[in-house]
């Protein structure tokens, strides 16, 4: 039995937001294991200068990423979609360990499989220093940006 996980390419505008929109809810519940199974077994990431393949290896990545961004909060925003595939710019804050907090700006390339899973990633991210009264992203921790909270292009990053 195959696994899916809708809405299935060929994406409309409203499917792709959907898609968007269900990556960054997952990624905002910051559970490595649960992030994983939007994408296929053998899913190829670059993530900055980071290369991996399959579940395991992003598990392992999401578990230590978590562990040094911590009070991550995450909003994507769909660029362009096409067929299979989707782009997004997204930014994300955290702080480390030492309590300096960071907003990171990106963009990602997503091609998915005909079940709807991620079957390749390609991120670019830059993060750029800021104080902590900058923050911008400020819902609760424990969940998803509610559907109120403004998106990038209303916060004009």
């Amino acid at each position: 039995m195959s696994e899916q996980r809708p809405p299935f390419p060929p994406f409309t505008h409203n499917t792709a937001i959907q898609k968007v929109r269900a990556a960054e809810d997952g990624w905002n519940g910051r559970n490595p294991e649960r992030v994983a199974l939007a994408y296929t077994q053998d899913s190829y990431w670059r993530n900055r200068s980071t290369f991996l393949c399959g579940r395991a290896e992003i598990v392992a990545f999401l578990q230590e990423k978590w562990k040094r961004e911590l009070e991550y909060r995450l909003i994507k925003e769909l660029w362009a979609f096409s067929g299979n595939r989707i782009a997004v710019r997204f930014a994300y804050e955290y702080h480390n360990d030492s309590g300096n907090w960071f907003r990171a700006y990106g963009n990602e390339n997503w091609e998915f499989d005909e079940n709807g899973l991620m079957q390749k990633r390609y991120a670019s991210i830059n993060d750029l220093a800021i104080k902590e009264a900058d923050r911008k992203f400020l819902w609760d921790q424990t969940g998803p940006r509610p559907i109120g909270h403004p998106g990038l292009s209303e916060l004009e990053l």
